[in-house]
């Protein structure tokens, strides 16, 4: 049983929650959000809480119900207060920039890369070796912080690459004579 399901997710103030069928549409101060929740699941509202529960006890009802809970709750979060995800830049000579609407990054290649912002997801550089990406949709703000961290990953031996900022690199040692 999914314990993750299980747990009725509470609305907070200032977002309005409608379902209908299997569509579920979360509006809120930062924007407006829906989702169609799967047929193996059904999704009720009482009073301020959006309860999900599987149809029926098979296997792919069960695997569906946490998921769609969680897709939920995050649509739910993130109308209400935007996600963020912040990258570092280490290295030497490694900047980032905005020109117009894209992302300018020098990562040590011969050419810079320019990276144009998805829709939904708002790319600021408060630093030269900062990058702040903010947005309503997780996954769209997690897709984004991952496909410019896949331009350059952190290397073990001296850390430079662009990394998140809760990162951790596990570091090694290198070559001794």
């Amino acid at each position: 049983m999914s314990r993750i399901g299980k747990k009725a997710i509470p609305v907070p103030g200032g977002v309005t929650v409608t379902v209908d069928g299997q569509t579920v549409k979360a509006k809120g101060p930062k924007g407006e959000l829906s989702f169609i929740v799967t047929d193996l699941c059904t999704v009720a509202l009482e009073e301020n809480e959006v309860l999900v529960k599987p149809v029926n006890d098979s296997k792919p009802a069960r695997s569906q119900w946490g998921m769609s809970r969680t897709q939920i709750s995050n649509m739910i979060q993130g109308v209400a207060n935007e996600f963020t995800k912040t990258l570092e830049l280490v290295g030497v000579g490694y900047r980032a920039q905005m020109k117009g609407s894209a992302l300018s990054l020098a990562l040590g290649y011969s050419h810079d890369i320019d990276y144009p912002a998805p829709d939904g997801v708002k790319i600021t550089v408060p630093k030269q070796t900062e990058i702040v990406l903010t947005g309503i949709d997780k996954q769209k703000v997690g897709q984004a912080a991952a496909e410019i961290r896949a331009f350059r990953p952190p290397e073990p031996y001296k850390g430079k690459g662009v990394k998140y900022a809760d990162e951790y690199i596990f570091r090694k040692e290198g070559k001794k004579k």
